[in-house]
């Protein structure tokens, strides 16, 4: 069985529709698959009516949140989406991206960068918007090669000259958040340093102790070392250990399944689960 639990649609920053993102994911030969768009869940019903036979939705959401000045990502599972505390703080972050987005289009020109906001609106179409959409602008004027390229201190990398801050949500509310909504937590790549500041390790034990589920240990950001130190750290902490492509489609380069989870801990996720359950594929529209 192949299970991968962290995927973009163009719900938020993929460039696949929810649609083309399940269809993708069967092709690619996904047994389980999770829809995991930042700090929104509006891609679920358009990936649900697509739902190829044979290949299960995990229905979640990444959750945009900081700590001590860190940013991180809490990867929240099969929680209810209609519970309204949760929902609160989820349109919270989401409304902040629009102004925060403003503010590094006009960061940027002021750099003497040509970027408008027309631009990244035309760029995030229905998505929510959010960095990645400003990235892939700098990349269609020229300025940087990649989406990746602009993600460093001299553009968008939180601190660069074009960074703006935006809501975000305390790791430790997020989790007793998704918790009273039924959903189970994991925290996504805590090892990219290439991103940035990461989260002490002494943070992560006291996350696991409010209720942490696990931590996304094999992804495309974390190398060999970085994996084989967060794995002996779940062990010790007794969290899921969890292995996502974080893709994104054409945005980045990682492909559907390129890393995966053990059948064993999806199904620990869903047993603890109680705020929705699985989608099985019925054939699709």
């Amino acid at each position: 069985m192949r299970i991968d639990l962290h995927c973009h649609s163009t719900a938020s920053d993929g460039t696949d529709t929810p649609a083309e993102l399940v269809r993708n994911a069967a092709a690619a030969g996904l047994d389980v698959m999770a829809l995991t768009d930042h700090d929104t869940t509006r891609g679920h019903a358009e990936a649900i009516g697509a739902l190829p036979a044979g290949l299960t939705l995990v229905t979640g959401a990444e959750l945009s949140c900081r700590v001590d000045g860190v940013s991180l990502h809490m990867l929240a599972y099969l929680f209810d989406p209609e519970e309204p505390a949760l929902l609160a703080e989820r349109e919270l972050v989401r409304d902040d991206r629009v102004p925060r987005a403003r503010g590094m289009v006009a960061r940027l020109q002021e750099l003497g960068v040509p970027v408008t906001w027309e631009q990244v609106e035309r760029i995030a179409g229905d998505g929510s918007v959010g960095r990645p959409h400003v990235a892939t602008a700098l990349v269609e004027l020229g300025v940087v090669p990649t989406v990746s390229d602009a993600f460093t201190q001299d553009w968008l990398a939180d601190g660069g000259r074009a960074h703006v801050a935006k809501h975000e949500t305390d790791p430790f509310e997020a989790i007793r958040l998704v918790k009273g909504a039924g959903g189970v937590t994991v925290f996504a790549h805590p090892g990219a340093s290439k991103r940035g500041r990461t989260v002490p390790e002494a943070v992560i034990a006291e996350m696991a102790t409010a209720g942490l589920d696990g931590i996304e240990v094999d992804h495309m950001d974390h190398d060999e070392a970085t994996r084989a130190r967060l794995r002996g750290l779940a062990a010790d902490l007794g969290l899921l250990v969890t292995g996502s492509s974080d893709y994104h489609g054409s945005r980045k380069t990682c492909v559907l399944g390129e890393y995966t989870t053990d059948p064993e801990v999806y199904g620990e996720i869903t047993r603890r689960a109680t705020g929705a359950f699985p989608v099985p594929g019925t054939g699709g529209a």
